[in-house]
């Protein structure tokens, strides 16, 4: 494939890291459950204005796949992303972060047993040491790391380890549902999207913990606007519909260390912002680097 699954997972890494740091801002003004269903709703849009323009419409996919897709949508996006929110609220960012890294070993081991992936030792030494640089990196502590209440400890890891079997099987179904049918990256990133935000708003609709309505009050500012619909296009209609290409193309284990490198590419962003960045961050990256080096070339 000429690694063309590999620059897809790293570009989407790479947008990921951009879209965290908008969201970041974004999300001190928009409720975390309604940011997520606003940029999959955004994501939704653009990527059925892209198909309409491509050409690709009503495509000839096998039930299936279409399960598979809708399956992996819901478990990894719906579930997935309400986990993943939940943790951060209990955790913090950087500790979630590292729990992060358990999902592409389990990834591997998954597919290994399930689709008869099998990953050669160049491979497992590109995961492990791409694994490290990336703990290495989100493990140093910083000043405005906060200590985590004992009583909330253990709920905030039990929400960051589901985050980390949800994304991992979402990926999981995704490879299968390409494996079994011929489905384009693009109907792929629809499917997955529209199942994951039909699962959140079902979550939201039973908890009734949410209002559904949009938060108008938020939209009054233009810079939110702006900000949401570029977090969404680069984040989740970019990001996604790279993350089911880069999982059509390549090992399913490699694609989910790949994907997982976001870490990585905050740090050129925190310098930019004029953010010091320390040596223990620099050789994190390094570390992941000669692990992504494995990986293209094992």
């Amino acid at each position: 494939m000429n690694g063309q699954g590999e620059f897809a997972a790293l570009a989407a890494a790479g947008l990921w890291a951009v879209a965290s740091v908008v969201y970041g801002l974004v999300g001190q003004h928009i409720p975390p459950i309604q940011l997520n269903l606003i940029k999959g709703i955004i994501a939704i849009a653009l990527l059925l204005l892209t198909i309409v323009i491509s050409g690709e419409l009503l495509p000839q996919i096998a039930p299936l796949s279409v399960g598979l897709l809708f399956l992996s949508g819901a478990v990894g996006i719906g579930w997935g992303d309400t986990a993943f929110l939940s943790a951060i609220n209990y955790l913090g960012a950087r500790r979630v972060l590292l729990l992060g890294t358990l999902s592409p070993p389990m990834t591997a081991i998954a597919a290994a047993i399930f689709l008869d992936e099998q990953l050669n030792v160049n491979a497992w030494c590109g995961i492990l040491l791409t694994i490290l640089g990336v703990a290495w990196v989100v493990t140093e502590r910083v000043p405005s790391t906060k200590e985590v209440d004992s009583g909330y400890l253990w709920q905030g890891i039990g929400y960051g380890l589901l985050a980390a079997i949800t994304n991992s099987a979402g990926s999981v179904f995704s490879r299968a549902a390409f494996a079994n049918g011929t489905i384009s990256p693009l109907w792929a990133a629809v499917l997955r999207l529209s199942a994951g935000v039909l699962t959140i708003l079902v979550w939201v609709w039973f908890s009734r913990r949410q209002q559904i309505a949009f938060p108008y009050p938020y939209w009054q500012s233009k810079r939110v606007i702006l900000a949401s619909f570029f977090a969404a296009f680069c984040g989740t209609y970019l990001g996604i519909w790279l993350q089911q290409t880069a999982i059509k193309l390549t090992s399913v284990g490699i694609a989910s260390t790949l994907l997982q490198t976001s870490p990585l590419f905050v740090i050129p962003i925190a310098i930019a912002m004029g953010e010091k960045v320390s040596l223990r961050a620099i050789a994190g990256v390094g570390i992941a680097i000669a692990g992504i080096g494995f990986l293209f070339y094992r």
